[in-house]
């Protein structure tokens, strides 16, 4: 296994990702978090919505195609 796929491996996945984020909408929605508490769990939020996005676009750029021989191949 190369260095790359050892990184991928230690990152969450995007489900995990979801649940984290929603997760941390949650904490938001509290009526008894502080503003401390609140801007930092802001914080972990954007970056849990910027690895998600991130997420999306590596797989949109992995969709593959069916060709006329039945191969798959990335678009």
């Amino acid at each position: 296994m190369n260095r790359e796929e050892e990184k991928q491996q230690e990152k969450p996945g995007l489900e995990e990702n979801f649940e984290m984020l929603q997760e941390t909408i949650a904490q938001l929605e509290r009526e008894d978090i502080s503003l401390e508490e609140a801007f930092e769990a802001y914080s972990r939020g954007m970056a849990l919505l910027k690895e998600c996005n991130d997420q999306i676009d590596g797989v949109e750029k992995k969709v593959l195609k069916l060709s006329g021989q039945g191969q798959l191949e990335e678009l």
